[in-house]
């Protein structure tokens, strides 16, 4: 049996979720989500928790048993509390800054990268070296925060690059002379 899809999901204060059919929405202080799920996964929301069941033990339901759940929890957490994902600039002249709401970047390319933002997202530039995404929206963050870092992912030989904050570049040790 699923450990995590059997654990109901507390709703918090300020949060209201709504079911229709199997399309869920949750509405918060941040924002709203919407998401539809599969039909044969069986939701349930009763008095402040709600509640993912499955018909049979097949591999598929098992599957989407814990997957349904961990969705839904991660949309009541992103419209309570938001999500956010840091991003950490390393090189000599690599740096960030933000130009209304788009992000520019200096990393060593012959031009500055600029990248807008989607609809409910967030860029922060605290430091020229440090880049943080907001969101309600879990997967959306991750998206975004890949895509900056896919524009100059981390090199092994001087570790230069744009990382995750607390990301552990492997280092690769050079040649050697005679």
């Amino acid at each position: 049996m699923s450990r995590v899809g059997k654990k109901p999901i507390e709703i918090p204060e300020g949060v209201t979720v709504t079911l229709d059919n199997n399309n869920v929405t949750v509405k918060g202080t941040k924002g709203e989500l919407t998401r539809s799920f599969n039909p044969n996964i069986e939701i349930k929301v009763e008095d402040n928790v709600v509640t993912v069941t499955r018909p049979s033990d097949s591999k598929e339901h098992r599957a989407l048993h814990g997957t349904t759940r961990a969705v839904i929890a991660n949309m009541v957490e992103g419209v309570s509390k938001g999500f956010e994902r840091g991003l950490e600039l390393i090189g000599v002249g690599y740096r960030a800054s933000k130009q209304g709401s788009k992000l520019v970047l200096n990393v060593g390319y012959s031009h500055p990268v600029e990248i807008e933002p989607e609809q409910g997202l967030e860029i922060e530039v605290p430091a020229n070296t440090r880049v943080i995404v907001k969101g309600t929206d879990k997967e959306r963050v991750g998206a975004l925060a890949a895509n900056i870092r896919g524009v100059r992912p981390p090199e092994p030989y001087k570790g230069k690059g744009i990382r995750y904050e607390g990301e552990y570049v492997r280092r690769k040790e050079g040649k050697t002379g005679k």
